[in-house]
């Protein structure tokens, strides 16, 4: 659970409110609700689907084993593209809230992001016990600072701000909640190492729903005090060129209690954003790991170190790239693009278990069951695709960009080293008549 609240406690409550607030004015707080439905049953979808896989990979696994190693291929290496995206974002995000209290030119914020982003890959190098166990305490210390938050706001917000509620009607709402959605992104991120996770069947249903319940409480809570302490021009106007405030919570914290809170505030935020990168990290290395393993990608990445028993080069992989995107790349923009997949991925896998329901694999025995089926998925496929046409041409385009290069590497790489169908070809050869035995190499053996 920790885990999963530490890769979603992060930009969303530190970075993206006054964005949302920008689109929908203090409805924001009503995106955020409408994102949190939208996730919900993906969350319910790959709960049920790793209690029956409890192998690393997540998003990957499921989405493969399902609709084939194609999707599989796409899946994998765009979920793992979008988590290094956001943690390459909270990184050097955190740099707006350095500025605030450490005398750091901008460049010398890159260096510190750096920093971090190597102490992060070293952190799930030494491995998932010792990496969760430091997020439970980050968590646990970021809540308390929310919380205090929180509860001061309410003895000094200013009621006039939340009038009017909604400035750009229903379509700012959920123009908000697209950009917001990657707010929860996190919650599912548990399972991408079940694996190493104890009796999977009972905790990796309660983590994610758990922590999902836990969050989606505490973001209305906070974005509604950063509305009620915030001066509304500072939050729309007061970030870089004009734009909205990165520094939202901050801002808030001003009103609430001069110079002192924008210092706890942005040592909290700090904090928080190297959380977020560290889950990132830990969750999205096991993507290639688990590729790997399905001979969609260099056997190279299998490796486990002997000591720590981490998939050593996936990480280091992983990290490589989280460097580079820090050093060079304007992440800000890139972390658009990641929401956008994001939303599509989550969208996808409302079909992955459609299929491995109507399939009837032998050998998909979940411990957990989602509810609702299968009118829970269909409503989050359609709801999904309904936020991802409101994200701008740019970051639809980008996300097309993302499936293509992945659809190569499957055609140059993969395609000739496997030959599993996923219970989708299951479904197609039953219609024709013919037994099929190609699910996945683990159901082989």
């Amino acid at each position: 659970m920790m885990i999963s609240m530490g890769a979603m406690i992060g930009s969303g409550i530190f970075v993206l409110p006054a964005l949302g607030y920008k689109k929908a004015g203090p409805a924001v707080v009503l995106a955020y609700v409408l994102a949190a439905l939208v996730v919900l049953p993906a969350a319910l979808s790959k709960a049920e689907m790793a209690t029956a896989m409890p192998e690393s990979g997540g998003t990957y696994l499921y989405i493969d084993r399902a609709l084939g190693p194609l999707f599989g291929t796409i899946a994998g290496i765009g979920a793992w593209f979008s988590l290094v995206f956001k943690s390459s974002f909270a990184l050097v995000g955190l740099g707006a809230y350095l500025l605030l209290f450490a005398p750091l030119s901008q460049g010398a914020v890159v260096y510190v992001a750096l920093t971090l982003g190597v102490l992060v890959v070293a952190l799930n190098i030494s491995g998932t016990k010792m990496s969760g166990g430091i997020q439970a305490v980050i968590v646990t210390l970021v809540i308390a600072g929310l919380l205090a938050y929180v509860v001061n706001a309410g003895f000094v917000a200013d009621a006039g701000r939340y009038t009017p509620f909604s400035t750009k009607g229903s379509g700012g709402v959920v123009t908000a909640a697209a950009f917001v959605f990657v707010s929860y992104a996190g919650v599912t991120k548990i399972a991408s190492v079940a694996e190493e996770v104890k009796d999977p069947g009972r905790n990796l249903p309660r983590a994610m729903l758990g922590s999902m319940g836990i969050m989606t409480v505490l973001y209305v809570a906070v974005v509604g005090a950063i509305i009620g302490l915030s001066d509304p021009e500072v939050l729309t106007t007061g970030g870089p060129g004009g734009g909205a405030s990165l520094t939202p919570m901050a801002d808030g914290a001003g009103a609430l209690l001069g110079g002192a809170g924008v210092l706890f505030i942005s040592v909290i935020a700090v904090i928080a954003l190297t959380s977020m990168a560290n889950a990132g990290v830990l969750s999205s290395s096991r993507f290639p790991l688990a590729m790997s393993r399905d001979d969609l990608l260099p056997p190279a990445l299998q490796t486990i170190d002997s000591r720590f028993k981490t998939p050593r080069n996936s990480v280091l992989l992983t990290g490589i790239v989280l460097l580079l995107l820090i050093a060079f790349v304007p992440v800000i923009e890139l972390a658009k693009l990641a929401s956008a997949f994001q939303i599509l991925v989550f969208s996808i896998i409302n079909v992955a278990l459609v299929a491995f329901r109507e399939a009837e694999v032998p050998s998909y025995q979940p411990e957990f069951r989602a509810p609702g089926y299968p009118f829970v998925q269909l409503f989050g496929f359609f709801a999904g695709i309904a936020l991802l046409t409101q994200m701008g041409l740019f970051p639809i385009l980008g996300a097309i960009g993302i499936i293509g290069s992945s659809a190569l590497v499957y055609l140059v790489y993969g395609r000739s080293r496997t030959d599993r169908t996923g219970a989708i070809g299951t479904i197609v050869n039953a219609r024709r008549g013919e037994a099929d035995d190609r699910l996945a190499p683990t159901e082989r053996e």
